[in-house]
């Protein structure tokens, strides 16, 4: 059986490739197709040394750094693949993966992690960040978003069998695309979160600083708390806002970008983890609950997969009160134990993974694909 494995661009090695990776892990001999390959050397490991078959944007002028700024080639460009020697075809998809060109005979299937976000219900905030609220461009982009909407239902008719990495992203798919979907969630590292038996003294939020994750929200909240001590890591654009937010609050600790290995020590010492972010999926829970931390996070997206009964609390308001209300609601109530928070983690690591794809894929073909 020949497969081939889309992606949609190689430049970092984060949640989408390693996605990627556990796929290459099911089928170790596919071909692997992504629009470009701008890839670190450094990163490259999880390709086990493999050649990436890139489309003509990788030859384009400025593409090494500006090759989102080609959205509008990337699906003429994902058509140009030449696909038809292929007996399976997956496709890791959050734009424009899933619009490979299939015939009678191929199975196509799509690990969807998202719908395109600004293409749809996102318009408004892509807009308003990229400073193309008005004016000729504006209005430019507009009707090339417009174009993707048309090409982005269209495309996904011709994918056999749609997968979500949550319920909240199986909800968009049959919002925006018409079509039913089945769950399988990304995998998660969850052997690099180990538990910990140190005294948990600090609440921690561990995010990029993007408006939408509302770090703003959960720093608000917890200045209004002088009792409860919070820790912030991460760096991003909204950093100023967020320093901004902790002035003056000597019970929030600022730390900005930190190792992977102070990363684990705060996570593993905290009294729960905290997100307000509503989130297709949300790894930095899982890896909290990995490590025996509860999780309070608003209870919208991923986190309504992610964090069960007796592992964390989810409040309904997306509000520095409502986060506050959730803090004092989570010290009131016993402390989860930190066995039944590692547990529910498990559920979301890599070999769990491996095995709910592999077996979808199989019962689909109605025999057994290779697997490392």
């Amino acid at each position: 059986m020949k497969v081939a494995i889309v992606h949609e661009w190689f430049d970092t090695y984060a949640g989408s490739e390693r996605v990627i990776e556990q796929m290459l892990a099911i089928w170790p001999e596919a071909d692997l197709f992504a629009l470009v390959d701008f890839l670190p050397e450094g990163e490259r490991g999880f390709l086990g040394g493999r050649r990436v078959r890139t489309s003509f944007i990788q030859r384009l002028p400025l593409a090494r750094r500006h090759f989102r700024k080609f959205l509008g080639l990337m699906p003429l460009a994902v058509e140009q693949f030449d696909l038809a020697g292929y007996d399976l075809v997956v496709s890791s998809s959050h734009a424009v993966a899933k619009g490979v060109l299939t015939g009678p005979g191929q199975l196509h299937v799509s690990y969807v992690h998202s719908p395109m976000r600004y293409a749809w219900d996102l318009q408004g905030q892509y807009l308003r960040q990229a400073g193309l609220e008005r004016g000729p461009l504006s209005w430019y982009t507009r009707w090339q978003l417009h174009q993707l909407r048309h090409w982005d239902r269209s495309s996904a008719v011709g994918v056999d069998s749609l997968i979500a990495n949550s319920r909240y992203i199986a909800e968009r798919i049959r919002k925006v695309w018409g079509r039913e979907s089945t769950v399988i969630h990304p995998p998660v590292d969850v052997d690099r979160f180990a538990l910990s038996d140190a005294a948990r003294e600090h609440y921690l939020i561990a995010a990029r600083m993007v408006p939408y994750k509302r770090i703003d929200l959960v720093a608000a909240a917890f200045a209004g708390m002088p009792g409860r001590r919070l820790v912030i890591c991460g760096d991003g654009p909204e950093m100023a806002n967020v320093q901004a937010a902790v002035a003056g609050a000597p019970n929030i600790t600022l730390r900005g970008r930190v190792s992977q290995a102070e990363l684990l020590a705060l996570v593993q010492t905290a009294r729960g983890f905290v997100f307000a972010a509503e989130e297709d999926f949300g790894i930095g829970m899982v890896e909290a609950l990995a490590a025996g931390t509860p999780v309070i996070a608003y209870g919208r997206g991923g986190a309504v997969d992610i964090v069960a009964p007796g592992t964390g609390l989810l409040f309904a308001e997306q509000s520095a009160d409502g986060i506050s209300r959730a803090i004092e609601a989570f010290e009131a109530a016993p402390p989860p134990d930190p066995a039944a928070c590692r547990t529910q983690a498990m559920n979301f690591s890599a070999e769990v993974f491996r095995h709910k794809l592999r077996g979808h894929v199989e019962a689909l073909l109605g025999r057994p694909c290779a697997s490392a």
